[in-house]
Formats: C-alpha cells, sequence, structure tokens
C-alpha cells in the first residue's frame, strides 16, 4: 500500500479539522447533549467511517479495504468496552453531566496521540523483527484470558485499573475539592489550586494508555498497514463522545460484551500467532524457516468479528441478566426522579414520573432475589432507594 506524504497530510487535516469542529461547536460551551444530537453526530461518524473505507477499496482494491472494515469494527468494539471505564472514573469523581463532554473529547485526543506513538513503534517493530508477531499475539491471548477470568470471578480489571490511576492522580496533583465549572485551575483563598476536572483528565490519560496496550495489538494483528491501523483506530475514536450519551443506559446491559471481546481478541491473537510461524525466522522453531500453516484471511477475520459482537449483543439484550439489569436500573433511575421533584412540581409532571416510577417498582418486586444481589453494588442502599420513593409516592396520593 504506497500512501504518500499528501495523503497522510490530507488525512491528518481531516482528522484535526472533526477534532476542532468538535470542540467549537459542541463542547466549548457546556451542555449536555440531547438524545438527538446525539444520535445525529453518531451516525454521521459511523457513517463517515464507512465512506471512507469505501475510498480505500477505489484507491488500493478491496483487500485492504477489508482490513480496514475489520481494523474499524474490531477498534469500535475495545472503544466502547472503554466507555466502561470512562464512565466509572467520571462517576469516582462525581463530574457534572454538562461538564463531561469536555473530559470525554479531552480522553479521544490523548488516545489518538497515545495510539498513534504505538503505531509508529508497532509498525517499526513488525518491518524489523518479524518474531515481534509471536509477542503481539501472546499480548492479546493474555489479554482474552484475563477478561475471561475477571467476568468468571466478577473482578474486574478495568475498575482495578481505573482505581490505580485515580490514587496515583490524587497524590501526585493538589486538587480543590470543588468544580469551578470546567476549568482546570481555580482560586481559593488567594492559592491557585487544580480543580478535580484536571484530575478526572490524568486519570482517563494515564488510563488510556492502559488501553492502547490491548488496541494497537489487535489491529496489527488484522492488517500490517501503518496508515490503515491508523485510520481505522482515529476513526474508531471519532464520535465516541457522542455515542456515549446515546448509549448511555445501553452500556451496562451489554453484560457479555466482555466474553465477546475476549474471544475476538483472543482469535486475533491465534491469527498473529499462525501468521508469525508463517512467516519464522527464529532459529529455535523449526531451525528458523517458516512452518507450513493455514493462514486465517481478513475476510474471513471480519465476518468472524460481526458475527461474535452481533451474537454477544443479542445474548445480553435478551437474557435474563440483561433484562434484569434494565429493571434494576430503571427502577432507581425512576426512583431517584420521582424523590427530587420539588414540592411545587407541575401536576401533570409529577404524574407522569409516578406512571414511570409505579411501573419499574412493580417490576422490580418480581425479580429474582439473586439478581437484586448480583446486579447492585450495595442492595441496602437500592431497597432503601424504592422503599422510600413509595412511601412518597403513597403520601402524595393520599
Amino acid at each position: 500500500m504506497d500512501i504518500g506524504a499528501f495523503e497522510w497530510t490530507i488525512t491528518l487535516v481531516v482528522i484535526l479539522g472533526l477534532l476542532a469542529f468538535d470542540f467549537f461547536f459542541h463542547v466549548r460551551k457546556a451542555h449536555e447533549p440531547s438524545l438527538k444530537e446525539a444520535a445525529l453526530w453518531s451516525t454521521f461518524y459511523i457513517v463517515a467511517a464507512l465512506l471512507f473505507g469505501l475510498v480505500i477499496w477505489w484507491m488500493d482494491g478491496a483487500t485492504y479495504a477489508t482490513e480496514y472494515y475489520a481494523g474499524y469494527i474490531t477498534e469500535k468494539a475495545l472503544s466502547v468496552d472503554n466507555l466502561f471505564v470512562f464512565m466509572v472514573i467520571m462517576g469516582s469523581f462525581a463530574v457534572p453531566r454538562i461538564y463531561q463532554q469536555k473530559v470525554l473529547l479531552f480522553g479521544i485526543v490523548f488516545a489518538l496521540i497515545s495510539r498513534t506513538a504505538f503505531i509508529l513503534a508497532g509498525a517499526w517493530l513488525i518491518n524489523t523483527l518479524a518474531w515481534m508477531f509471536y509477542i503481539f499475539g501472546l499480548v492479546l491471548l493474555l489479554t482474552a484470558g484475563n477478561l475471561l477470568k475477571g467476568e468468571m470471578t466478577g473482578d474486574n480489571a478495568g475498575d482495578e485499573a481505573d482505581n490505580f490511576m485515580v490514587r496515583l492522580a490524587k497524590r501526585v496533583l493538589n486538587t480543590s475539592e470543588e468544580y469551578d465549572r470546567d476549568k482546570l485551575v481555580t482560586t481559593i483563598s488567594g492559592k491557585r489550586m487544580f480543580t478535580p476536572m484536571l484530575l478526572v483528565m490524568v486519570a482517563i490519560g494515564l488510563t488510556d494508555l492502559l488501553f492502547a496496550f490491548d488496541s494497537i495489538p489487535a489491529i496489527f494483528g488484522l492488517t500490517n498497514q501503518a496508515y490503515i491501523v491508523f485510520t481505522a483506530t482515529a476513526f474508531s475514536l471519532m464520535g465516541l463522545r457522542q455515542l456515549y450519551f446515546l448509549i448511555d443506559g445501553l452500556l451496562d446491559r451489554l453484560v457479555y460484551l466482555s466474553y465477546g471481546l475476549a474471544i475476538i481478541l483472543g482469535f486475533i491473537g491465534v491469527k498473529l500467532i499462525l501468521h508469525a510461524l508463517h512467516e519464522n525466522n527464529l532459529p529455535f522453531i523449526n531451525d528458523g524457516e517458516p512452518v507450513p500453516v493455514a493462514e486465517v484471511e481478513t475476510g474471513v477475520s471480519l465476518i468472524v468479528i460481526l458475527a461474535i459482537l452481533t451474537v454477544t449483543v443479542v445474548l445480553s439484550l435478551t437474557s435474563k441478566k440483561g433484562r434484569a439489569l434494565r429493571v434494576v436500573q430503571n427502577a432507581a433511575r425512576y426512583a431517584n426522579e420521582y424523590l427530587s421533584l420539588p414540592a411545587d412540581a407541575d401536576p401533570t409532571e409529577r404524574a407522569v414520573k409516578s406512571e414511570k416510577f409505579q411501573l419499574w417498582w412493580e417490576r422490580s418486586r418480581e425479580l429474582d432475589d439473586r439478581w437484586v444481589n448480583e446486579l447492585t453494588d450495595h442492595r441496602d442502599q437500592y431497597l432503601a432507594l424504592l422503599h422510600k420513593a413509595r412511601g412518597q409516592q403513597i403520601n402524595d396520593a393520599g
């Protein structure tokens, strides 16, 4: 694939232009995107990514276009998984909803910068040291194993990484207790201090570095073209901010996403090791000669990745666990909304909130206790919240 300086320049200008547009027209003025706004811009970035694949098809052929699409879909799935950790971080720091866009955009820009560095390093390594495919493959197999282990034992590696980053950032930076809008620095009693906003960005930036270790080997398992790796990664990150607000309530319902990602990473890890054996030059393996093994075609990889993601999403949304989680989340959500109504709230609004809470209250009462125990971090607090809202509802009705 012959990509000259002109094509690279145009690509970089387009990506930087989209990021600048995102900042000046959406993020600079703090607000919480509406569902319509998030849906429109998420669609725009996905369509842009798909059209870019057609450009590659037109200029460089179907093989490279297939590699791009396989890389884009894999990176997009990994990026959605990253949103879980971003949610935990922003929840840990209680970031006001209207300022979360700025944090997310920073995370996207930092991820793009860090992954570009990893891409350049990875491209150099695999072009110089063919045996690096063995290393990349083993990294992905270990990552897949850790994901499965975390799901089976209930230990969330992403949360552990997040907690470590948060503790490290808090220890190093002197920050105020309160936010000052979306400023990074504030003045308290004549003393300049960092705000929690900076702390959040540092935590997300450091976490992005950890994600890059999984992300870049995964896409290099699908293509060794640095241009495809970079553009697929960049387009997978673009629109992630809007996607966060669009599927915010859906993220937690993807209960089997980690299993799907583990299978995908394991599959790509095996594909990398097969490729390494096919190109082998290590003297202690087959006397330094290539090993005659079957390789997985990129078209097959794309079909396998799409199939795994489809099955994962369908199972997540239709499983008993997924449906139970929806009930738990909505019961807590509408309980909070009902209790937050002011005393002089409009009667129509109060009636609507009451009706929604009533619906999910009744469904929550039908849940098996094991789901409540498994799906809530603090069972007693969750039940107390529902009973408080129910008591308020009875008082209002009386």
